[in-house]
């Protein structure tokens, strides 16, 4: 049998491949749930190999300890059935990335790209890799090479679209990213990664007003039923810290963004990030602090995913939990010893960037600029996007004028307002590192 892509399948039928191509528009959406379609599949028809694929890769991508035992098992269940080479090797690049090997399984799933560059699996599941693992230039590259293959005719075509504009985006070819990502759209509104995109765009180009605007037209597009919601709430709050709106910001917050107090460790990272800003601009932002804690704390970071540990970091700075703290370092310091990519992230960004949180929680700004300043430019390594990581750069240019130290805080504030000319922050910034100059 073959799917919706003339691509071979094994154990399927008629129905269950059916409710298989829904939950893929899910994930290509990135709306609904699919997996529970999965498991409707799954129940029906247990030898559907890329059934238990697709499900394995969404709980790993969850980048939540927990979920990595859920994604071993699939991949288990996946080995035990009769499959193609193609099925064969996604199993291969599940378990990879399972095992923590995420650089191991992103290079299968671009050799298995290079075979069969329709299979829009391999190459949503290695766009999310390439994300996660701050891949800047193959989010652009991997998909780039399977464009050839492609038309709007195709099912699932704006999904491609609207990674290929990200891709462009992380590599500043801001033009480009923002016309396919309005395309996908075009193709099918509902797509919250093309979204996100020309959300980027617009971040990236310090257009805050035309980014208010974007996100607040046809919010439900973007919102309703989204498991990205979250983090494209999260890029409208951005726009407003920018022009120094903290009390958009804080209803953002209690609203769409961490109201319904999400213990998803994506959601939370995107609740740490923005709370975080207003805390370096002396917002207090009180007993929020505590509850975001509280789902970290449940959580137990540390160790599986060097970005989420830095983000639990903040929450427990902002709550005051010390503790929790040196339980996080010690499980970092633990897991430095370990296996998996997890260990390069931790040991080349993660670990210092936690360092730097808990020093500068602690008032040892001069602390906080020591670890900072040799990992800036090393940040992509342990994941995310510029605008994500962005907020380490606020965090080292805020401890460099607290510090007193002239000299960077000047240097750190010109580069910046170089490179974002129009953001009102570099303004402001550019203003505290002069005046502490001319003291």
């Amino acid at each position: 049998m073959k799917d919706i892509l003339g691509l071979e399948v094994t154990g399927a039928d008629a129905g269950s491949l059916e409710t298989y191509h829904q939950a893929l528009a899910g994930l290509q959406c990135f709306v609904g749930d699919p997996v529970a379609r999965l498991n409707s599949t799954l129940a029906a028809r247990p030898d559907f190999v890329m059934a238990h694929v697709l499900k394995g890769y969404l709980f790993a991508l969850s980048t939540e300890a927990a979920a990595a035992e859920t994604a071993r098992k699939a991949a288990a269940a996946a080995q035990a059935l009769a499959a193609n080479q193609r099925e064969a090797r996604h199993v291969g690049a599940l378990s990879a990335l399972a095992a923590g090997r995420w650089h191991e399984a992103g290079g299968m799933l671009a050799a298995l790209t290079r075979d069969h560059p329709r299979d829009v699996l391999a190459l949503q599941v290695g766009h999310q890799i390439d994300f996660f693992t701050g891949s800047s230039v193959m989010l652009r590259d991997r998909i780039a090479a399977a464009l050839p293959a492609w038309d709007a005719t195709m099912p699932g075509f704006h999904a491609i679209l609207g990674m290929h504009a990200f891709g462009l985006e992380e590599n500043a070819d801001y033009a480009r990213a923002e016309a396919e990502g309005r395309r996908a759209l075009e193709l099918e509104p509902r797509d919250g990664w093309a979204h996100h995109a020309v959300a980027h765009v617009m971040e990236m180009q310090c257009r805050q007003r035309d980014g208010i605007a974007w996100m607040r037209d046809n919010v439900d597009n973007w919102s309703a039923d989204s498991f990205l919601k979250v983090h494209n709430w999260w890029h409208l709050a951005l726009y407003h810290y920018e022009l120094g709106e903290a009390d958009e910001v804080l209803a953002l917050y209690d609203g769409p963004i961490y109201g319904s107090r999400s213990t998803l460790a994506l959601n939370m990272v995107d609740a740490s990030a923005i709370l975080w800003r207003l805390h370096l601009g002396g917002v207090d932002a009180g007993e929020r602090w505590g509850t975001l804690a509280d789902n970290w704390q449940a959580a137990r970071p540390g160790g599986h995913y060097a970005f989420n540990d830095v983000h639990a970091a903040m929450a427990f700075v902002g709550a005051g939990r010390w503790r929790d703290l040196d339980a996080l370092v010690e499980a970092q310091e633990a897991a430095l010893a370990g296996a998996g990519d997890n260990v390069v992230f931790t040991r080349d960004v993660g670990h210092p960037a936690t360092l730097a949180i808990v020093a500068f929680g602690r008032g040892d700004y001069a602390a906080a600029t020591r670890h900072l300043l040799p990992i800036r430019k090393l940040a992509s390594r342990f994941g995310g996007s510029h605008a994500q990581r962005d907020v380490l750069e606020l965090t080292l240019i805020e401890a460099a004028i607290r510090a007193g130290e002239n000299e960077l805080a000047g240097l750190l504030t010109a580069e910046r307002q170089s490179a974002r000319a129009h953001s009102p922050l570099s303004g402001l910034f550019a203003a505290r590192a002069a005046k502490l100059s001319a003291t």
